[in-house]
C-alpha cells in the first residue's frame, strides 16, 4: 500500500478542498479494499449520490469517505443533517472511511467505522445557516465519534503503518452480528459496550452497574436497566467480545 498521494492529479484544481477530494478519492481507489471481503479495488459511485462514495462489486458494501489534515478528531463535520439521518436509517446505509493526512500529503491513518455502529444520536444537528448565507436556512451536521466503541474503529493504516488485511477483515466481520439486531436492541448493545470501554480490561458486573443511571437517561422508557445490562453482557460474551471469568467478573477480548 502506497501511503503517498499522487499530487500530479490535482494540478488543474485551484481550490484546496477540490484538490484534497481528488487526491484522497484517487488514493482510496488505487490503494483501498473492502474490509468486509478483502476485494480490491473499490469502485466509485457517480458524482452526486447522497452520502456514499465507493462500493464493493463483490459484497455490495457501500462506503463514504471523509478526509482531514492532521489528526482525526472526535467531531467530524459532515453534510446535510436530514440526508444523513435518512441515509443511516435506510437499509443500504454506508460504512464510513476516515482518512487523515500530513502536510506532505502522506496518509497518517485510514480507518473504517462499519455502518452497524451508527446511531441517530451520533449525528449532531448544527445551527441553520443565517439568512444572509448563500444557502440560508440549510442545516448541516457533525458526526460524534465518541459514541463509537473502540472495536468499531477498524484501522487499515494507523500512524503510517499498514495493518495486515487479514486482521482488518477479521475485526470487521467480528461485529457483523449487530446487523442482525433491531435498531432498538443494537442501541442497547452499543450503549453497554461503550460503558465497558471505559473500564479496565478485567471488570466486574458491579462496575458495569455503576452506569445504570447514565443508561436510564438514554433509555427513559425502560424500568429494568440492570436486567438489560446483564442481557447485553451475555450478548457480548456469546459474540466473543468479552469473556465471562465467573462470579460476576469479565475480561475484554478486544
Amino acid at each position: 500500500m502506497n501511503l503517498h498521494f499522487d499530487q500530479s492529479l490535482a494540478k488543474n484544481y485551484n481550490s484546496q478542498a477540490q484538490k484534497i477530494r481528488v487526491l484522497s478519492e484517487a488514493w482510496v481507489k488505487n490503494n483501498g479494499y473492502c474490509p468486509n471481503c478483502s476485494t480490491q479495488p473499490l469502485f466509485e459511485f457517480a458524482n452526486g449520490r447522497p452520502v456514499a462514495d465507493f462500493y464493493c462489486s463483490n459484497c455490495d458494501e457501500q462506503y463514504e469517505l471523509k478526509s482531514k489534515k492532521a489528526k482525526l478528531s472526535n467531531i467530524i463535520n459532515d453534510g446535510a443533517y436530514k440526508t444523513m439521518i435518512e441515509r443511516i436509517n435506510s437499509d443500504d446505509n454506508p460504512s464510513f472511511f476516515f482518512l487523515t493526512y500530513s502536510k506532505e500529503c502522506t496518509v497518517n491513518s485510514f480507518l473504517i467505522i462499519p455502518k452497524h455502529f451508527f446511531k441517530p444520536d451520533m449525528i449532531v444537528k448544527r445551527k441553520p445557516l443565517s439568512i444572509t448565507a448563500k444557502r440560508a436556512g440549510w442545516v448541516g451536521c457533525n458526526i460524534d465519534l465518541r459514541k463509537v466503541p473502540e472495536s468499531g474503529k477498524v484501522f487499515l493504516v494507523k500512524d503510517q503503518k499498514v495493518v495486515a488485511r487479514a486482521n482488518v477483515t477479521q475485526q470487521f466481520q467480528k461485529t457483523l452480528f449487530l446487523r442482525e439486531q433491531t435498531q432498538q436492541t443494537r442501541g442497547w448493545t452499543l450503549d453497554v459496550w461503550q460503558c465497558i470501554d471505559r473500564l479496565d480490561d478485567k471488570f466486574s458486573l458491579q462496575q458495569v452497574y455503576s452506569f445504570t443511571n447514565e443508561l436510564q437517561l438514554k433509555h427513559p422508557d425502560n424500568n429494568h436497566v440492570d436486567d438489560k445490562i446483564r442481557q447485553q453482557l451475555q450478548v457480548l460474551r456469546d459474540k466473543g467480545i468479552i469473556e465471562f471469568l465467573g462470579r460476576g467478573h469479565y475480561r475484554k477480548l478486544y
